[in-house]
């Protein structure tokens, strides 16, 4: 499936931005805050996408309450997102035909007949020490999702095991669960608790998995001890 709306993917892997080319009356929904710069014939709204309890919902999930919509009156207008970590950005077109998982922040923007929902994940987002929810996205359309770093993306045939940390998005045609690396004992779940090491998913099906080559919660780790502190 081509995308319908024109784009180009600029400064990727590291800091990767999208640069959208929207015809007369086309319009986007793009994550709030990620606009960078855009012609001055393009207009823009706020909006809760998909209804207040929808909104909600991606808001626990580690979105914005709000997203923005662009649209370009009366001539076509470029419209640049910038998402707000360093990394990637992939563009995803889906046709009704699947669905597809993305980790809480990874939204950067969609087409009008992309609808995009939190998924309570229960305990598998518990153990995995990650967010509770995944956005789960479906419909018709032009959907961009990003990642912190680079994006690889992996054909599954099969069966594959990925870091939690690690995962981006992936096809609802995966069927995926959380387990401790070298099944769960004493030993290994005190090690992956107080380590912050051994939680992995496992992947099985036949589908598409996208994961970043950085992992935020260690970043985070790396740079507590220069944090700037108060002194008495």
């Amino acid at each position: 499936m081509s995308s319908a709306i024109a784009y180009k993917i600029e400064h990727s892997p590291a800091y990767a931005s999208l640069k959208l080319n929207l015809k007369p009356e086309q319009s986007v929904t793009v994550e709030a805050g990620a606009m960078a710069a855009m012609d001055s014939c393009i207009d823009m709204k706020s909006k809760v996408k998909g209804g207040l309890g929808k909104g909600i919902g991606r808001m626990f999930g580690g979105e914005s309450l709000f997203t923005s919509e662009f649209t370009a009156k009366g001539q076509s207008g470029y419209l640049y997102v910038s998402p707000g970590v360093p990394g990637d950005i992939k563009h995803y077109a889906l046709d009704g035909s699947r669905s597809l998982m993305v980790q809480s922040s990874g939204f950067v923007a969609a087409a009008p007949g992309v609808m995009i929902d939190s998924k309570f994940q229960g305990f598998k987002g518990f153990f995995s020490g990650e967010s509770l929810f995944l956005l789960k996205v479906t419909g018709e359309g032009d959907f961009w999702f990003s990642s912190f770093g680079a994006i690889i993306e992996i054909p599954v045939d099969g069966s594959y095991v990925v870091d939690t940390g690690y995962i981006v998005a992936f096809e609802d045609t995966l069927n995926y669960k959380v387990e401790v690396l070298n099944g769960l004992s004493f030993k290994n779940l005190k090690t992956s608790i107080f380590g912050g090491e051994g939680l992995v998913t496992h992947f099985s099906g036949s589908g598409k998995l996208w994961i970043q080559t950085r992992n935020v919660a260690s970043f985070v780790r790396f740079i507590h001890p220069f944090r700037p502190v108060k002194s008495n």
